[in-house]
């Protein structure tokens, strides 16, 4: 178990310094380009996932988000006392990368976002958002569990663009970025309604997704 929440909380860690550090310094490169700045920062974040599911998968599941967390203690797979263990890992594992994010780029270490992501087109596409990854998760693992890697890179990088608010689709990823003042943030205060949606998307596929590929 040692392993699993340190690999949980190392692979949160660089995901979250990908998603901000890409984000900062793309934002730096872009030129005013708000369109170049997201294509900057989408790019990173799908391969990175790629590369961190290969790499931490046989070990911990490579869930690195609460929300597929939950996904694997509804299926009966994760016990209560360790997901809540995987989800602690994971949020101070994506503060983590966010911190080290910042000194990379000699941001402010603690720089809480002013990047307002709040209404109704924002939560109905987390709700989208977080429905979609845990659809191919389940998906992918029914039928091709050697492509789950690929296909969440690939969704991600889809769903950066898909959805109006860049597909966050992770409870970990939520709090961290509400850390950080920069093209990837979220204004503190609108995290709780990103997290609420979340988990409720998370849910929703978990049962949808029993009923359609029971055999």
């Amino acid at each position: 178990m040692q392993r699993k929440l340190f690999a949980e909380w190392l692979g949160t860690l660089f995901l979250l310094a990908t998603v901000v550090g890409s984000g900062i310094m793309a934002e730096r490169l872009a030129g005013g380009n708000v369109a170049i700045a997201l294509l900057g920062n989408t790019i990173p974040t799908g391969a990175i996932l790629v590369v961190l599911i290969l790499v931490f998968g046989p070990i911990s599941g490579a869930h690195f988000n609460p929300a597929v967390t939950l996904v694997f203690y509804i299926r009966k797979e994760i016990s209560a006392l360790d997901s809540g263990l995987f989800i602690l890992a994971q949020v101070v594992g994506g503060i983590t990368g966010v911190l080290i994010a910042h000194l990379m780029f000699e941001n402010p270490l603690i720089d809480p976002s002013t990047h307002a992501r709040t209404g109704t087109g924002q939560w109905i596409s987390e709700f989208v958002a977080t429905f979609g990854l845990v659809a191919t998760i389940l998906g992918c693992l029914k039928t091709r569990a050697e492509a789950i890697a690929f296909a969440v890179g690939l969704y991600i990088t889809a769903a950066y663009w898909f959805t109006a608010s860049t597909s966050f689709a992770n409870p970990a990823v939520t709090i961290a970025r509400g850390f950080s003042n920069s093209f990837a943030g979220i204004d503190p205060s609108h995290v709780g309604a990103f997290i609420l949606v979340q988990l409720l998307a998370a849910v929703t596929a978990t049962f949808t997704f029993k009923w359609l590929l029971e055999e």
